[in-house]
């Protein structure tokens, strides 16, 4: 375009410059007109792609997120768990160590065990047995006096 005009202002006057730099300017607005209705035409379709882009890109985010989260709260329950049983773990031992200390404790001042308790028990009721034998065995032969007395 601009070797257009020098060689036409090399070649014409001042009035044949002027309408060629009128027309060059006109052809120029009219590229722009074109360029900006094009571009509006365009612009709506571009817009709509980049929506759609868009949706696609969030989707793909939102399941790698959820993908993540997932596997942290599995990896965090797995964690809960384990620590979960080291600490009852402890308390388990913990405890068995309180009730054996207690337990010689017990002892040592004289307070009998359950196993104790439970053994003399026993020992009661067979004592408690063999009394009331021996007693029935020795009501028989009184009786049996008493009667050869009364015949």
């Amino acid at each position: 375009m601009v070797k257009k005009l020098k060689a036409l202002a090399a070649n014409a006057g001042d009035k044949q410059f002027a309408k060629t730099v009128r027309d060059s300017a006109h052809q120029i607005w009219l590229a722009g007109l074109g360029a900006f209705g094009k571009a509006q035409a365009e612009g709506s379709k571009v817009f709509d792609a980049l929506v759609k882009e868009g949706q696609s890109i969030h989707s793909r985010t939102r399941e790698a997120a959820e993908s993540k989260v997932n596997a942290m709260t599995s990896t965090l329950g797995k964690m809960a768990t384990k620590a979960t049983s080291q600490a009852t773990g402890g308390w388990d031992r913990l405890e068995q160590v309180f009730e054996e200390r207690v337990a010689r404790a017990l002892s040592r001042i004289g307070v009998p065990t359950n196993k104790d308790i439970n053994n003399l028990a026993k020992r009661v009721e067979e004592l408690t047995a063999s009394v009331q034998k021996l007693t029935r065995m020795s009501a028989k032969p009184a009786k049996k006096a008493a009667r050869h007395a009364a015949a």
